[in-house]
């Protein structure tokens, strides 16, 4: 399976047992929905992604999953796998409507603002920040325009559209 078919799920943070349990910090809303996985993509180097499948999946606390993988049995398999990204299939993402949207979706949808109209294109999400933000490409600018729902009015899917309404002065800081 290639990266790109596939969404993070999180990363494999610590040991919980001797016996090769592992916990991971999953990146979800919805923790509730991953608590019985059968298996796993574990990014081991690079952008390979290996299977692993699991012998017992459950939630630990709010946002960490205590996952047992049939392929780890000790505490040295463990360590070997700490560190690690898990992936899952883009088609194990539950469809959202409406402005909900998932960040790698809307990669090469037009922004347009309701003062200024067509911004650029989405070429990426960062989300390493405080505040996630759409990485937007005008011409030869580049613009970062936050995410969030008061600025967000309209995410059209059909068209690979999404309005929005920038702060005052944020879009000419960037294309005047």
């Amino acid at each position: 399976m290639r990266k790109e078919e596939c969404f993070y799920l999180g990363k494999i943070v610590s040991k919980y047992s001797y016996k090769g349990e592992v916990l991971v910090k999953i990146d979800t809303d919805e923790p509730e929905l991953y608590d019985d996985l059968e298996s796993v993509f574990v990014r081991l180097s690079g952008d390979n992604l290996v299977p692993f499948f699991i012998a017992r999946c459950r939630l630990h606390k709010s946002n960490l999953l205590r996952i047992d993988f049939e392929e780890v049995n000790e505490e040295a398999d463990a360590d070997r796998i700490m560190g690690s990204e898990l992936y899952l299939p883009l088609t194990f993402l539950p469809k959202l409507e409406g402005n909900k949207f998932y960040f790698h979706e809307v990669i090469g949808f037009t922004l347009l603002d309701s003062v200024h109209g067509d911004i650029g294109k989405v070429v990426s999400v960062n989300a390493t920040t405080a505040q996630a933000l759409f990485e937007v490409q005008k011409a030869d600018k580049q613009l970062l325009i936050p995410i969030n729902d008061e600025i967000i009015t309209k995410v059209d899917r059909t068209n690979k559209v999404i309005e929005v309404v920038t702060p005052d002065g944020l879009v000419e800081l960037y294309l005047e």
